[in-house]
């Protein structure tokens, strides 16, 4: 994906975020979030895996040797942090980064 294509897709997402009510009015609460759900390892290591990639909740689960419990939860509050989304195809839910999640990958997970 071209520089000005991750623009453009960003550009859409911030919108159909606001548009459905998931992004926070208070941008301050709305980064807290976040970075509260991003402190947790096993949450960091699920975007770095999506990084490229996307994963279905079994290839997750498994990946990270979780319970079902644990594996919806830590899904769970990625997505509610808009940093994951799901995806489906032929019939098959799958997770993705969203622009959040990939802006966390690219710019701390890489710089370390």
């Amino acid at each position: 994906m071209t520089p000005e294509e991750a623009a453009k897709r960003k550009e859409e997402w911030v919108s159909r975020m606001k548009r459905e009510g998931r992004m926070k009015e208070d941008m301050t609460e709305d980064h807290k979030a976040c970075l509260n759900a991003l402190q947790n390892p096993v949450r960091r290591n699920i975007l770095k895996a999506l990084d490229n990639r996307r994963m279905t909740f079994e290839e997750i689960k498994t990946g990270f040797k979780l319970t079902d419990t644990q594996a919806n939860y830590n899904l769970c509050t990625l997505e509610s942090t808009l940093c994951i989304e799901k995806e489906e195809d032929e019939g098959v839910q799958y997770y993705v980064l969203t622009p959040r999640g990939e802006g966390y990958v690219e710019n701390v997970e890489l710089k370390k």
